[in-house]
């Protein structure tokens, strides 16, 4: 190809190739667990600070309010330990996926800048390796940030979750049937639609010989279409909040990331799917797989939109995946979600204690089991109440008019709850759940006219710094509060200078400093991470490097098209697409499927039709070139030179349409204007 043509068949595959890189930056947070650094330090961070005497005192005070010499909890989580693993997983390329030895310095008594029950709860994560649950049930823990559970069947494994990379997924694998056996996989169970259960399911079995052995993959009912399109539409927010929540640019040390709250962290890898061929859709639903009797519970909407339970009545086992962990779990997590349905969250719970009140082991997607009818009751009605409770007083709350910001301060569970760990806050937080039902039934807005308009973040901030008598005053005046320990006011006070004044060192360099205070006290992993990672941010510039697309193209070839189509339309620049009125066919010559895109009124529209013949172009291709496309690997041979991608009508159309689609910024600044 020479000449125009080739000119322009460049410029339309150059404004194509934007506007998949956009598609992509909002599909690939469907799998944010993996957005991680291959190094976990940030270079140019200024080191950590010390804990101020009144973060190491309040530290004391959490030590001595809390039985942290109580060795249930860790009798339980080395209980049935047959093996321990050692070294690192590996990708491909020889980078790390996963390093057991991360974190060795877990050790001894909490430092002044950990909140001790965070640390006692993140020494209890690491206790990594293969265990027996019971006769009949295994489980790989430690390997990524959730577990791969085995249940021996008449002739192999079933496998409950699959991790998040298929490389952590087939060392886990390798490792048991190095000490169990080396038996196939008979069934998959997906607890799930979150990428932490399925995303490593290549790693335990090829798509081919899953096909071709028609092996049982069973999954609730809307899994395929929830885990691989749940988040594509805000994907890059998400994605950017995710290396703030799992502090994936932090240096894992005393100072800096020391868990995650539901395992110690993340692993980055190849991340793929398996449709499933067995729908969990109702409560109780009957199955028998390999020779093993399941009664599964459908819990949706719940910890994730799609998700269920199971008791197994031979083994008197019951698997909560995620609506029951050793820690409170999110009803808003602070990567950015729907809200979740507290009120159906503890229904559900009760349900199972009244369906499968009688187990004698538990076991979940993430953390370690329990044993013993008594501790199992206990444990689910402590999970049932906490939620339960949250959602009642913060609704009697705000019916009494407080807002969510009084609500959230207010609230605090009974001593009977507060006093058991397995519902602390290391992940979900009392104040920050308690918000998300105020969200849930009330929405964004508070009721005070005052807020219903207000001003621009940054004008306004700007305004309270001129108001407080400029920005040295004020960061003095944060120096002095922060000499007293009020390292909530300071943060609210340099937060106004920050966003008036981006770059004032002294204030920068303080609000990192009360960030990291804020960090040490925190009981939450997730917040500790919000608030170190904000204070790395301040110090360093904008942290978290994109997504390799190329890690997930095993999954998004089984993306519905249209997701992908309703990512291009929230890409559109719509000031700059007024006027427009352009139309495109979009062919799919293997599917034999054909979309028709238009622009009218500012909006993407696109419907699965037949070629309209008044399009001004058409692009004809194959779903593999799509996806490659989408992934961002697709080359001259895929496009130019190939013949399954052709364009049809008007080229430069073709460019002018794709050139409206704005590309996502990978990062985005957090704690700056």
């Amino acid at each position: 190809m020479k000449g125009p043509a080739a000119s322009s068949a460049r410029q339309w595959r150059r404004a194509f190739a934007a506007a998949a890189t956009l598609v992509l930056a909002l599909a690939i947070a469907l799998v944010f667990q993996w957005w991680h650094a291959r190094d976990a330090s940030a270079p140019g961070a200024a080191p950590a600070g010390d804990a101020a005497p009144s973060t190491a005192s309040a530290n004391a005070s959490v030590a001595k309010s809390l039985d942290l010499a109580d060795t249930r909890g860790f009798e339980d989580a080395k209980r049935g330990l047959l093996a321990l693993p050692s070294g690192k997983v590996l990708a491909a390329d020889g980078s790390t996926v996963w390093d057991f030895d991360r974190f060795r310095f877990l050790e001894g008594d909490a430092p002044p800048t950990v909140n001790p029950s965070l640390w006692r709860h993140a020494k209890l994560n690491n206790q990594v390796g293969l265990f027996k649950v019971v006769d009949g049930i295994w489980q790989l823990r430690g390997f990524d940030l959730a577990n791969i559970t085995l249940i021996e069947g008449k002739t192999g494994w079933i496998v409950v979750d699959t991790l998040t990379t298929q490389e952590t997924a087939a060392a886990a694998m390798a490792f048991a049937r190095q000490h169990l056996g080396n038996k196939p996989v008979s069934a998959i169970v997906f607890t799930h639609s979150h990428a932490d259960h399925f995303g490593g399911a290549l790693g335990i079995v090829s798509a081919e010989d899953a096909a071709r052995r028609k092996l049982p993959i069973v999954a609730p009912e809307g899994f395929l279409e929830e885990a691989t399109s749940e988040n594509i539409l805000v994907g890059p927010a998400m994605g950017r909040r995710a290396t703030y929540q799992f502090g994936t640019q932090l240096q894992a040390s005393g100072k800096g990331l020391v868990d995650a709250g539901l395992g110690k962290g993340l692993a980055l890898g190849r991340i793929g799917i398996l449709p499933p061929n067995l729908i969990i859709d109702k409560t109780p639903q009957e199955m028998t797989l390999d020779g093993v009797r399941f009664v599964f519970q459908n819990v949706p909407a719940s910890e994730a939109p799609s998700e269920l339970a199971f008791y197994l009545p031979d083994f008197k086992a019951y698997c909560g995946a995620e609506i029951l962990t050793q820690s409170m779990h999110n009803l808003y997590t602070l990567r950015g979600a729907k809200v979740r349905d507290a009120l159906r969250w503890s229904g559900y719970i009760d349900d199972a204690l009244q369906r499968f009140g009688g187990a004698e082991v538990f076991f979940a997607s993430h953390h370690w089991p329990v044993w013993g009818n008594t501790q199992i009751v206990d444990f689910m009605k402590k999970h049932r109440d906490s939620y339960r409770y949250i959602h009642d007083q913060t609704v009697r709350l705000l019916n009494a008019g407080m807002k969510p910001h009084e609500i959230a301060e207010t609230l605090k569970l009974p001593k009977t709850l507060e006093s058991a760990f397995a519902v602390r806050g290391y992940y979900g937080t009392v104040r920050h759940n308690a918000k998300a039902v105020y969200q849930h039934y009330i929405g964004w807005f508070d009721g005070n006219p005052a807020n219903l308009d207000p001003l621009p973040r940054q004008e306004a901030a700007t305004r309270y710094v001129a108001l407080m008598g400029g920005a040295d005053k004020t960061v003095a005046a944060a120096q002095a509060a922060f000499e007293r320990g009020e390292f909530r006011w300071v943060a609210e006070l340099l937060n106004q200078v920050v966003f008036a004044q981006p770059e004032h060192s002294a204030a920068r360099s303080l609000l990192a400093r009360s960030y990291e205070q804020l960090a040490y006290v925190a009981e939450s992993a997730t917040w500790r991470n919000f608030y170190l990672t904000g204070a790395q941010e301040l110090r360093s510039g904008k942290t978290g490097n994109g997504p390799d697309a190329a890690l997930a193209v095993g999954m998004l070839g089984l993306a519905p098209v249209e997701r992908y189509l309703d990512a291009m339309a929230a890409g559109l620049n719509g000031p700059k697409a007024d006027g427009s009125d352009l139309r495109l066919n979009l062919v799919f010559s293997d599917l034999r499927e054909s979309y028709v895109l238009w622009i009218e009124n500012a909006v993407l529209h696109h419907r699965k039709a037949p070629p309209d013949k008044n399009a001004n172009a058409t692009l004809t291709l194959t779903q593999p070139v799509f996806i490659k496309m989408m992934t961002g690997t697709a080359g001259v041979k895929d496009t130019l030179l190939s013949d399954d991608l052709q364009v049809g009508g008007s080229r430069i159309d073709l460019v002018r349409f794709f050139s409206l689609i704005d590309k996502a910024p990978k990062t985005f600044a957090i704690v700056t204007p």
